[in-house]
């Protein structure tokens, strides 16, 4: 019978580690961002010119979230590969994309007894991705007040 111990202490603590990751990855963002707001707050940019900003100011963060979640589909990755779930890194990578965003199409398939790794990345792409909207929201609400105030 199958228990999935080992498989699913390892997924949870890889769960842990990139929830860890992307937080501090998010607060950074934050930061940056917050600063970079108290300054542009004082600008007189006009209508064309804020929204132009806000959406350089959006797609930055999207990118940045991407390649926060890059970093975490790597770690992932790499543990596949180190416990023998997957037997090449390129392998590990596609499958890793795979299961974090759900889409479970790649063809490939994980060792036996650590099939529970690939249920549970799929359930830590959920808590990622989910954090990445509501802070993209957030910093959507952020500048908005802004957009206003470079209206008139």
């Amino acid at each position: 019978m199958y228990w999935g111990l080992k498989d699913t202490a390892l997924g949870l603590l890889l769960i842990v580690l990139t929830t860890a990751v992307h937080t501090m990855g998010v607060v950074m963002i934050a930061f940056a961002g917050s600063g970079l707001k108290d300054r542009v707050s004082t600008w007189k940019l006009g209508l064309h010119k804020g929204v132009l900003f806000v959406m350089v100011a959006i797609g930055s963060c999207g990118l940045l979230l991407a390649l926060l979640h890059g970093i975490e589909y790597a770690i992932w990755a790499a543990a596949y590969y180190w416990v023998g779930a997957l037997d090449s890194p390129s392998k590990a990578m596609l499958y890793s994309i795979d299961a974090m965003t759900t889409r479970g199409a790649s063809g490939l398939f994980l060792e036996h007894d650590w099939r529970m790794l690939g249920a549970l990345e799929a359930a830590d792409g959920m808590i990622l991705f989910g954090i990445s909207t509501a802070f993209l929201f957030t910093v959507m609400q952020v500048l908005w007040p802004l957009l206003t105030t470079w209206r008139r």
